[in-house]
């Protein structure tokens, strides 16, 4: 269990101005991993890395207080709606099941759709993993929230 914050301020201060930079290059991952090598997952666990370093390094009271399991929780269902909804919403218009060209955004078409449908469904994969391993993370280290 993971009581008190840690004691050394050097530990203190580098968790402090690495979790921002870690958090920044996640939303990085996430947002050009249709591009590139990365995405949803990787981002997302990269979200999740910043949030249980600081749980590592506050302690339980105040990093809940800065970010709640059910903050996590509600990252991770809001995610799966997310990448269940980018699935289903092409079926109701004529496509399969992840069928980009099907999403009801008729201002885009063509490779801007299908770019934008995969920017969507990384989004949503990248919050589902990030409240996932956080929640994950609360359990094992047996805390009740």
């Amino acid at each position: 269990m993971i009581k008190q914050h840690y004691q050394s301020i050097v530990i203190q201060t580098v968790c402090s101005l690495l979790i921002p930079f870690i958090q920044l290059f996640a939303l990085y991952v996430i947002i050009h991993g249709h591009y590139g090598p990365g995405g949803g997952f990787q981002g997302g666990v990269l979200l999740a890395v910043s949030i249980i370093l600081q749980r590592l390094y506050l302690g339980s009271k105040i990093s809940y207080r800065k970010f709640s399991p059910k903050m996590a929780l509600a990252f991770g269902a809001i995610g799966m709606l997310i990448f269940g909804f980018a699935g289903v919403v092409p079926l109701a218009f004529g496509g399969a099941f992840l069928d980009y060209e099907n999403l009801p955004i008729f201002w885009v078409h063509g490779a801007e759709l299908r770019a934008l449908g995969i920017l969507i469904v990384e989004i949503g994969i990248g919050l589902a993993v990030f409240g996932t391993l956080v929640l994950i993370f609360d359990s094992l280290v047996g805390e009740r929230w």
